[in-house]
This record gives structure tokens, sequence and C-alpha cells, in this order.
């Protein structure tokens, strides 16, 4: 049985969250609180299986409960909010960053053509987050600085850079991103699974905090060095010989779309060993057999270690194939990639 804190300013939203999530016998009610300060102080003395965040609350909102539970009591956090509005899903990323684990929209109403999709996505996110251990968080002071390229004897002409992410992802790859220096040589394909309406409020969000050019990919775009294209929601992306971006609408692929796996095995097709492919943290194993692929044509593979992993599925996965060549912390990855691919200029 999963026990379930609701945290919403509004009555009727709460009940509402209360109605579907009571309608999974599998789920029960922990408690409600109508505010920011009312979550933090009940999980001083209860520790519920997931605590549900409303974002906009007046005095202390989303962000401020999650980022001072997570210090304190940490305990799974999935944030529920509006998609449609621009403050709160900027917000939600930042919720993300102090230790939140996942972000869905707030469900439709009852009669809308919407709400058993809605609902169920609810009900399935909050299930699965209710299994994974968090960890106490500590507010970021500072950025971290650039870290400088790593120096190797052998450099490869790499054609793209491939980064597969799941739950857990948005804040790691805004730590992976960060770490890129503006003249990468080669473009950056990611996919990152993510509840539909959110991916461009995450690219708006990251862009903020990383120097190179990031984008929802359009089909038939030449993908450009230095550039990170994302898939956009309900599409694999691909990549052809030529360097364009190609996306489709094909069947999802280990359950989801869009799916790492069809990335990776894209890039294979057009360009064989000549990829980085890493994986992030993430559930499920979307993108290990492919990656154990590259790695056996001799392309980089790369995985996030299991330490600062929310969830290891996907690289524990490829780990367990064989697939990883590397292992290493989300602030190593970028000096790692920059280090094995061939730079135009001189380093």
């Amino acid at each position: 049985m999963t026990s379930v804190y609701i945290v919403d300013d509004s009555a009727v939203a709460r009940a509402h969250l209360k109605h579907i999530l009571e309608s999974d016998p599998e789920i029960r009610i922990a408690g409600e609180a109508c505010s920011g300060e009312e979550a933090v102080e009940f999980v001083r003395t209860s520790r519920p299986d997931v605590i549900t965040m409303d974002i906009s609350m007046p005095r202390m909102d989303g962000h401020e409960a999650t980022s001072r539970i997570m210090e304190t009591n940490p305990v799974p956090i999935v944030i529920v909010s509006a998609n449609y509005n621009k403050d709160q899903v900027g917000q939600s990323f930042r919720a993300m960053e102090a230790g939140a684990l996942a972000i869905v929209e707030k469900p439709s109403g009852i009669g809308h053509a919407d709400y058993e999709r809605s609902a169920g996505e609810l009900i399935k996110t909050v299930k699965l987050m209710s299994e994974v251990r968090v960890v106490r968080r500590w507010r970021k002071t500072r950025p971290l600085p650039l870290a400088p390229r790593e120096p190797l004897r052998e450099t490869r002409n790499i054609k793209a850079v491939l980064i597969g992410a799941s739950t857990g992802g948005p804040p790691v790859l805004q730590t992976v991103l960060a770490g890129f220096h503006t003249g990468f040589p080669a473009p950056i394909l990611v996919v990152q699974h993510i509840t539909n309406g959110f991916i461009e409020g995450m690219l708006e969000w990251l862009g903020a905090a990383i120097s190179l050019p990031v984008a929802l990919a359009k089909d038939g775009e030449r993908a450009l060095a230095g550039h990170v294209y994302f898939a956009p929601d309900d599409h694999h992306m691909g990549i052809d010989a030529s360097g364009r971006l190609c996306l489709s609408a094909g069947a999802p692929e280990n359950g989801i779309r869009p799916s790492v796996s069809h990335l990776f095995r894209s890039a294979i097709e057009s360009y064989g060993g000549e990829v980085v492919a890493v994986l992030l943290t993430g559930m499920g194993r979307d993108g290990a057999d492919e990656m154990k692929k590259i790695r056996d044509l001799g392309g980089v593979t790369i995985i996030q270690d299991k330490e600062s992993s929310v969830v290891y599925g996907m690289p524990g996965e490829a780990a367990r194939l064989g697939g990883a060549a590397y292992v290493l912390t989300p602030e190593r990855i970028p000096s790692k990639i920059e280090g094995v691919v061939r730079w135009r200029e001189k380093a």
C-alpha cells in the first residue's frame, strides 16, 4: 500500500487529486496540506511514501517546500503542475534541482476528454516514485566552474554525442550540459523521458544555465556542431548519415516515445562507432542494448555512476550488459567527452 500526502493550496484541487488517487486500491491518503509550511512540518514527525506537491502557493511555494523537505527529512516528491503556466513550469524544474523526482500535469476534470490519460499518468508516477530511495540534498550555493578538457593521447572523429535520461534526469542534464565549452565540435542529441507538455519549459530552464544553444529537434533539420537538440513530445528522434535530424511517430519502444534505443540505433546505422553514447539516471532499460552495440563498434560509452543516480535502472542495465566503457559522476562526464572528441581549433 502506497501512502500519499497531498499538498495544494486549493481545496478543490486537493479533493480532485484525492478522488483520483483513492480510485487505485493500492493507494491510501496519508493526509493533506494547504501550504508548504504545513508539509514541511508534517514530515518532521510522519513519513509518507510519496508527496504530491503543488508549485504555486502563497508564502512558501512548492520549490521552497521541496528544498526544505529534501534538506531535512527527504521523501519522494512528485510535482503536480499546470503545464500551460510558464512560471509554474520554471519553478517546477527548480524544485527538481532541489530533489523532486518527477513532474506531472494537473489532471483534467472528470468528464474532460483527457481525464483518463492524465489521471492514469498521475497514479502511475506516484506509485513508481514511491519506490525510489531518496537521500538528503543540500542547497546549491554557487555554480560549479567548467572543468578543463581531459588530455588524452588519442582523440576521435566523433560525429555526434547521444544522451538518454529518464527519472531524475533534468537536473543531471543541467550539470552535464553546463560543463561543455563553447565551440564543441559535434551536435548533442538528447532524449529525456518526461510528461508531455513540459519539454519546452525544461528547455527554457536549461537554456538559462548552459552556454550551448538548446532547442527542440525539427524533422529534416541539419544538426549543427555545438548545438543541443531534444526529442519533442511523442516523437522518436534519429539522425541520418548526412547529419539531418529525423523525427518519427512510430510505435513506442521499451514502452515509451521518444525512445533512447531509437536514437542510439539510428546513430549506429548512420555513423557506426563514431559516436559518444551516454546513459543517465532513469528507470527501465531504454538504450542499454544499443549502448552495448555502440561499444562493440568502437564507440565511446559512458554511464552515470550508481551513487549519484536517482534510479540506476538504465545505466545499471548497460553496465550489466558490458556496454559501459566509463562510469562517471555527472560533473566528470562533459570533460571526459571533450577529452575524446577531436577539436577543430587548437585545444
